[in-house]
C-alpha cells in the first residue's frame, strides 16, 4: 500500500476539518428569482447545525426568499453576482418571533435574517441582499398617516390583530402608546438576539424593511466592509438606519460605507423600563474607518440608552451630507448613563444641521423631577481632531436642571458654519485650541453652565460688532492662551458671570470685553 506523505495527510486533515459547502445552486435553488426558495435554505441550514456546521452557499444569480432562521456555526456566503431578494409578502414571516422593536421586547413578524441564542454565525461575501422594503414602507406609513390625521387606523391589516394576541399585557412608557398604537412593525433586516460570535463582511445590504443590522443583547460582534444603501427617508425608506447595535458587547465595525433613511451608525441600550430591566448596556464599541452620506446622524447614541452606553471609541470617519456628525440624545424617563466615549480624526462636510449634539430634551419633556433610574446621564466625553465645511450648525449642549451634561471636551477642531456652538445647562466644559466661525451669531455662546476651560479658543471669521464668545450665567470660567489671529470688534460678552482671565494676547480686538 502506498505510504501517506506527511503533506498527504495535513491535507486530509484540512478537508475534514473545513466545514461543508452546499451549493444553493446545486441543491436545486431556483437562480431566476421568480420561485421562492425560504424552505430549502432553511432546511439545509438545519441540517448543516445537526452535523457540525457548513457554509450555505449562493453562486451568482437571482435568489428569492423569506425569512431565514440561522443556527450555530452556520455560514451564508453570497457570492459576486448574487443577489438574495427577500419576499415583500408580509404573510412569509409568520410566525411571530421574539424580537426587540425600537428598544421594547414583543412578539412580531420574524426579522428577515434571524437567529437566537446560537454563535459562530457568519454573513459574507461580495454580492447583494435586497430587503425589497418599498412594500413595507408603503403600509407603515400608511398606518402612520391613519393614526396621525383620524386618531387610529381605519383600514386595518390580518397582522394587527395577531400582534395584539401575541402581545398581551406589554407595558410602555405613556408617551410611547401611541407607537404601539399601529400594531405592524416592520422588521429588522438583520436581528441576533443574544448570540455570539457574529461576523458580517463584505456584503451589500439595500432596501432595508425597517433597521438593517441591528444584533441585541450580543457579543463579540465583527462588522467589515459593509456596504448599506437604503433611500432617504421621505417618502420612502423611513426608520432605514444602517447599522444598531443595542445592548452588546465587544463590537468591532470598521471599513463600511452607509447611506440611509436614518441613523447610519446608532448604539442603543432599551428604552425605559423595558430596557432597565433588561440591563445590559452596550459596551466595548470601535466604530473606524467609515464612510455616511445621507443619514439623520453619522454615529448617534440613544435616544434607547436606558441599559446605559460606555466604553465607546468613534475614529478615522467621513460624514459628508447627513443631517448631522455625532448625535447622543436622550430624555427624561429614558435613565442610562452615556460615558467613557472618544471620538478623533473625523472629517465634515456639508452636515445639514448640527455637527455635535449632546441633547436630554429629546423627547421635549420638560418638567424637572428628582434624580432616580428615570434620569439620563451624559459625562466623560471626549472629541479630537475634527475638522468641518459647509455646516449649518455647528451644534449644542443642552442639559436639565436636575442632571447637567458633565465633562464634555473639545481639542483641535476647525469649523466653518452658519451658526455656531451653544452651551446650557452643563458642567466642566473643555475647549482647546479650536477655532468655531460662523455667519450669524457668537461662535461660542455659555448660558447656565459652570466649570469652563477656554484654552487657545479663537474664530478666523469673527462678525463686526459680534463677541466671538458669549457669556449669561456662567460660573467659573478660565479664558487662557487664546491669542485671536483674525481682526475682530469683540472678544467676549459676558452676564452675571465670573470670568478668570490669564495669559491672552488681543491686539488684533478692538474690545476684549463688552458688558451687557
Amino acid at each position: 500500500m502506498k505510504r501517506l506523505t506527511a503533506l498527504t495527510i495535513l491535507s486530509l486533515c484540512f478537508l475534514i476539518m473545513q466545514g461543508k459547502i452546499y451549493n444553493m445552486q446545486d441543491m436545486g435553488a431556483d437562480t431566476t428569482g421568480a420561485k421562492a426558495c425560504t424552505a430549502l435554505i432553511n432546511n439545509t441550514i438545519r441540517k448543516a447545525a445537526q452535523e457540525g456546521g457548513g457554509t450555505i452557499y449562493f453562486p451568482a444569480g437571482q435568489y428569492l426568499t423569506a425569512a431565514i432562521h440561522m443556527e450555530s456555526n452556520i455560514t451564508i456566503e453570497i457570492e459576486a453576482g448574487a443577489t438574495l431578494k427577500f419576499s415583500t409578502n408580509f404573510e412569509d414571516y409568520l410566525p411571530f418571533v421574539r424580537m426587540r422593536w425600537e428598544g421594547v421586547f414583543m412578539n412580531s413578524l420574524s426579522p428577515l435574517f434571524y437567529a437566537r441564542n446560537v454563535e459562530n454565525i457568519t454573513i459574507k461575501g461580495r454580492g447583494i441582499i435586497d430587503g425589497q422594503g418599498h412594500t413595507w414602507w408603503a403600509e407603515s406609513r400608511r398606518i402612520i398617516d391613519e393614526i396621525n390625521n383620524n386618531g387610529k387606523t381605519l383600514s386595518t391589516n390580518s397582522f394587527q390583530q395577531k400582534w395584539l394576541d401575541a402581545n398581551k399585557g406589554i407595558k410602555v412608557s405613556p408617551y410611547y402608546e401611541k407607537s404601539l398604537e399601529r400594531k405592524f412593525f416592520r422588521p429588522p433586516f438583520i436581528q441576533f438576539l443574544e448570540c455570539k460570535n457574529i461576523l458580517i463582511e463584505g456584503i451589500t445590504i439595500q432596501n432595508s424593511p425597517f433597521w438593517t443590522i441591528n444584533p441585541e443583547g450580543c457579543d463579540n460582534i465583527v462588522i467589515t466592509g459593509v456596504t448599506v444603501y437604503n433611500p432617504w427617508a421621505n417618502p420612502k425608506g423611513h426608520n432605514t438606519d444602517g447599522i444598531n447595535p443595542s445592548s452588546c458587547r465587544n463590537v468591532r465595525i470598521s471599513d463600511c460605507f452607509i447611506s440611509v433613511g436614518d441613523d447610519c451608525i446608532t448604539i442603543k441600550s432599551g428604552r425605559d423600563e423595558d430596557g432597565r430591566i433588561y440591563g445590559r448596556p452596550c459596551e466595548n464599541i470601535t466604530v473606524t474607518n467609515c464612510v455616511m452620506l445621507t443619514g439623520h446622524g453619522g454615529v448617534v447614541i440613544g435616544s434607547e440608552m436606558s441599559g446605559s452606553i460606555k466604553k465607546v471609541t468613534i475614529s478615522n470617519c467621513v460624514f459628508n451630507g447627513t443631517d448631522a456628525g455625532i448625535r447622543l440624545k436622550a430624555s427624561r424617563g429614558r435613565g442610562g448613563v452615556v460615558e467613557e466615549i472618544r471620538v478623533n480624526n473625523i472629517i465634515m462636510n456639508d452636515i445639514q444641521r448640527n455637527a455635535f449634539i449632546f441633547d436630554l430634551f429629546y423627547d421635549k419633556e420638560s418638567q424637572a423631577e428628582p434624580v432616580s433610574e428615570r434620569t439620563p446621564v451624559f459625562r466623560n466625553i471626549h472629541i479630537s481632531d475634527v475638522t468641518g465645511s459647509n455646516i449649518k450648525k455647528i451644534g449644542y449642549i443642552t442639559g436639565i436642571d436636575e442632571m447637567p451634561a458633565d465633562e464634555i471636551s473639545f481639542s483641535n477642531i476647525n469649523m466653518t458654519a452658519i451658526e455656531g456652538f451653544t452651551v446650557k445647562t452643563a458642567s466642566n466644559i473643555h475647549f482647546h485650541n479650536v477655532d468655531f466661525s460662523s455667519e450669524k451669531g457668537s461662535p461660542f455662546s455659555f448660558s447656565d453652565t459652570k466649570n469652563i476651560i477656554l484654552d487657545n479658543v479663537r474664530s478666523k471669521k469673527p462678525l463686526p460688532n459680534q463677541p466671538v464668545i458669549l457669556f449669561d450665567n456662567v460660573e467659573n470660567t478660565l479664558v487662557n492662551n487664546c491669542f485671536q489671529l483674525t481682526p475682530a470688534d469683540i472678544f467676549y460678552s459676558a452676564k452675571n458671570s465670573n470670568i478668570i482671565w490669564g495669559n491672552n494676547f488681543m491686539q488684533n480686538v478692538k474690545t476684549i470685553e463688552a458688558g451687557q
